[in-house]
């Protein structure tokens, strides 16, 4: 399931407190869809790794009540007290944990209790995981446990990844790239013996690195260490045709309407360059000017900056260069 699914279908299940775990290769996002989920709808979010707590920590621990003369358990204080807060229960990682921790969620993820403890009714539980097959540390999970969850498979998908993009301001010259060749997206073999690899993860690492200030001389071996020493070549390679790029402000203003360059990186540089500039502002004089450099592009980039100003939420239908634009390029759209 891509991502924009999984958060369709975790949105539905956690109002009807169905437990989901969500599978997924290392670094393709899946922590962050259920952060998003939590922040879209105002729910308290706690992340807990069950991989660095003992058994007893999940059930509390015994003391002697002495008004009851009777022994009790002192729920820990990571688990949500309020009866009247509303949130989502992260259980990450939750199978790197030894078997007797996941032996000690059972209760809590089916009856939603453990010990002397209650999950708040608006309370649900979701936890996620790297699948066995991906060489991580892992246990396999007992079938009791297993059979306590919704599973869903989450996968990596490039126009998910790009939208998640345009929305978080990822340097145009990464979206560029990864629309150049979008198989270096997610390029993760468990075979290998890889200390760095590129994933949506560290992409978001890379672009962290672009506006952190770090000098060229060690841009390469800083970017090296997110997604590998080949990949690295390769997009700081790309990203030095980005002074072939024309003036964007001139293309928003107007002033430019068409021009020569036929280099495909260039391109795609170009059309991530003019949505994140019409982002800033959405004004619809610019809008128009962009349809009509539009015109000039070949069809499949006119096309592409079309469809991603459309998918960051930047209106063209109500341009008067909208039909013109829909006319021209009918032909591919049917």
């Amino acid at each position: 399931m891509k991502s924009s699914q999984i958060y369709e279908a975790v949105t539905h299940f956690a109002q009807k407190k169905l437990p989901v775990f969500i599978w997924g290769a290392p670094g393709i996002g899946k922590s962050s869809v259920v952060k998003q989920i939590a922040n879209d709808h105002r729910y308290e979010f706690i992340d807990l790794r069950l991989s660095l707590l003992d058994p007893t920590d999940l059930k509390g621990i015994p003391f002697f009540d002495k008004e009851n003369n009777q022994a009790s358990w002192a729920s820990p204080d990571f688990l949500p007290k309020d009866k009247n807060s509303k949130g989502i229960l992260f259980l990450d990682e939750i199978n790197t944990a030894v078997p007797s921790v996941q032996a000690s969620a059972y209760q809590l993820v089916l009856d939603r209790k453990v010990g002397n403890y209650e999950l708040p009714e608006n309370w649900s539980i979701v936890a996620a995981g790297n699948r066995q097959n991906d060489r991580g540390v892992t246990y396999k999970m007992p079938p009791p446990l297993a059979n306590r969850f919704v599973h869903l498979e989450m996968d990596v998908d490039f126009e998910d990844w790009k939208n998640w993009a345009y929305k978080n301001d990822i340097d145009e010259s990464i979206i560029g790239y990864l629309g150049f060749d979008q198989s270096r997206l997610f390029d993760f073999d468990p075979i290998k013996e890889q200390r760095s690899f590129p994933t949506p993860r560290s992409w978001e690492y890379v672009n962290k690195i672009l506006s952190s200030g770090v000098s060229k001389s060690l841009l390469n071996e800083a970017i090296g260490g997110c997604i590998g020493e080949e990949n690295s070549i390769d997009f700081l390679a790309f990203k030095k045709v980005m002074h072939r790029l024309p003036d964007i402000d001139s293309i928003i203003k107007g002033d430019l309407k068409e021009i020569e360059e036929k280099d495909t990186r260039v391109l795609f540089v170009l059309c991530a360059a003019i949505v994140n500039r019409l982002k800033r502002s959405n004004d619809k004089k610019e809008i128009d000017h962009v349809l009509d450099f539009s015109l000039s592009l070949s069809p499949e980039f006119s096309i592409l900056l079309i469809k991603d100003m459309q998918k960051s939420k930047i209106s063209t239908e109500n341009s008067p260069l909208w039909q013109t634009w829909v006319q021209k390029f009918s032909y591919l759209l049917s």
